[in-house]
Order: structure tokens, then sequence, then C-alpha cells
């Protein structure tokens, strides 16, 4: 059953993520424990599905109300349930559609038909579960006004490819349905230049090469991409050496320019990764402490985030046929880091 979170008075709600929504107490019975700590709750509170259960357990939502104590969220669904009490906070709900935001952009390129910016690291490309504004969905709404209402769908207008939150760099989007269907065939047909640099732990072996593979859900974390054997979708990766860091025979650190024949989910992070050579910062697939000298730079700059800039992008206009390309400079804080590197 649940309670109102008064009830528990020395429970610190606030401390459970109360003031993100509404925070319920639901009090599990001893007949209930054992069983699946998902399950569990879903029995106690009816008005919670199972599976939206599951979703707040994975995003941190639920925790055992223990009183006097500060509240640890709870992570893993099919834990085995104690009795108790337990707060869920429950997020309120979102708008249907994205809603615009007055935030700055730096634009490089803008006519009637599209617009390319140079996004920052920290800026979600569209709105997700946990990431409802401040992305470059709301501020494009914002700047572009109703010329970009529903182009490509109304949860992602405009978005023809997208860059990871914390990756910075050069994003095009579309302003009209056709600007957007000419943007989609070109990145269907890989008919773009794209060239990302990432700063990575080591170097990767040879120093030009080609990485070819086929990528895909991790079977054992769906919310990580891997190199598969069979299935996932082909990804190819052009890589070259620019510069090491550290002794030349065996490189701390590097500075590589990737440039994508193909575009997948995360694909120059695993793709380094794979050739044990991951973007420094990386917190998914940068498994593997760096060399002290590195970790040492890293955390003297305070960086905090996988170390790639998507630095070049280069289409042809699908309006106007106009050959355009868009290079821009590491931003500060990979130039910190860079510059870092370089005392090693």
């Amino acid at each position: 059953m649940t309670t109102p979170d008064d009830e528990l008075e020395d429970f610190d709600a606030q401390e459970a993520g109360a003031g993100t929504g509404e925070t319920l107490l639901i009090v599990l019975e001893a007949d209930l424990a054992g069983q699946r700590l998902d399950k569990a709750l879903a029995t106690a509170a009816p008005d919670l599905s199972r599976a939206r259960l599951q979703a707040l357990i994975a995003a941190g939502q639920v925790s055992l109300a223990t009183p006097g104590r500060a509240a640890v969220p709870l992570t893993n669904g099919s834990a085995k349930a104690v009795a108790g009490t337990y707060a869920v906070v429950v997020p309120p709900p979102v708008a249907a559609e994205p809603l615009p935001e007055d935030i700055p952009l730096s634009v490089l390129y803008e006519d009637a038909y599209l617009i390319v910016i140079d996004k920052p690291a920290g800026m979600a490309a569209h709105p997700a579960p946990g990431c409802e504004t401040g992305t470059l969905v709301n501020a494009l709404l914002h700047h572009c006004g109703d010329s970009l209402s529903g182009i490509g769908g109304v949860a992602r207008p405009g978005i023809v490819h997208r860059l990871d939150k914390e990756t910075s760099g050069v994003m095009v989007a579309a302003k009209t349905d056709a600007a957007h269907q000419g943007l989609s065939a070109l990145f269907a047909e890989h008919d773009i230049d794209r060239m990302y640099l990432a700063l990575t732990r080591g170097a990767p072996h040879p120093v030009v090469g080609t990485i070819q593979t086929r990528l895909g859900r991790s079977p054992g974390d769906r919310k990580k991409m891997a190199v598969l054997k069979t299935g996932g979708r082909e990804a190819t990766t052009h890589y070259r050496v620019e510069k090491t860091f550290g002794p030349a025979a065996k490189p701390l650190a590097a500075r590589v320019a990737c440039r994508l024949e193909t575009g997948r989910t995360h694909q120059i992070r695993v793709h380094m990764a794979s050739k044990g050579a991951p973007c420094l910062g990386d917190p998914v697939y940068g498994a593997g402490a760096p060399a002290a000298p590195v970790k040492a730079a890293i955390q003297e700059i305070g960086f905090a985030r996988q170390a790639l800039h998507a630095a070049v992008l280069g289409f042809v206009h699908p309006i106007t046929g106009e050959t355009l390309r868009f290079e821009t400079p590491l931003p500060p804080d990979m130039a910190a880091l860079e510059a870092a590197l370089e005392a090693l």
C-alpha cells in the first residue's frame, strides 16, 4: 500500500529525489518479502505498473526508506524484496512535444532550409527520458520559430543526425521537409564528410588504418553498444594517429583523427576501445585507468567527459547544390587536455 510522504517523519525524502516529482511511500508487508522487488512493489502499489517500476528502479528513483539514515537508491529490480517502506519518486509528466527554450547557439551557417551549429558538450541533441529540457531541439525551436515545427517528427524536429550528449562539434539540422529528406538521404548514402578528433588512452596500432566491424547492442549490457560477430549493422571508421604523447615507443595518449564512413551509435567510441585505445574520459567504453601522468593531467584540468569532438562536417546542400564544409577547433576543455598531454 502507499502512504503520504509526511507519514515517515525521520526519512529525508529529498535525499531520495523529492523535488523532481511526487514521492510515494510504498509499504511492503512480510508476505511480499522474498519476491522480486519490482513485482512486490507492483503488487503493493497497483496504480504503478511493473514496467513503470522497473524503469524507475533502473533510474535510481526507488529507495528503502530507513528512518534516520540517508536514502540509498536501489537499482536492481530482480533483487529480493525485504519488508519495509520504500520511497518511489515518480517524475512529473512531461509535455508530449518539446517546448522552445532561449538557449544560446553557436551558429556556423543558416539559410531558409537548414542550420549548422557547433554543439557544446553537455547538450543532448533531442529530448529523451530523464533529459526533457535544455536540448538542441529546445534551442532550435526557439531560434527557428514555427519553421521548424514538425520537421522530421514532433519529438525530434529538424534532427537528421545526432552527437552524443557529451560529444561536442558540428551538427546540421533541417528547417524544411525538403531539406530534411535531402539531408537524410545524404546520411543514408554515407555521402557526408565527417571527421572527429579523439584524445585516446595509448594509441591505436597501426597508426593509420580502417576498422570495419558489425555494431549492435551488447548482449551483456543493453545500454551499451559492442562489436558483434553476427547481427548488428556494418560500421566502418578510417583513422589516423596525428600525434602521440609520452614515450614514442609506448605512447601514453594520442590525438586521433577519425573519418566516419557509416554513422552508428557510439561508433568511434566503440571502435577506438576495440583497438585498445578508448577515448580519454569515456565513462562507458573507457575500461581501465590511463597511465598515472595522463590521469593526473585529466584531474588537474577537471576534464569530465569523453574526449571526442566532431571537427568537420561537409556535404552538398540538398536544395541549392552548394558544396558546404565546416570545421571547428577543439573546444576549450579538450584543448586544455591536449596542452596538458603535450607536457608528458
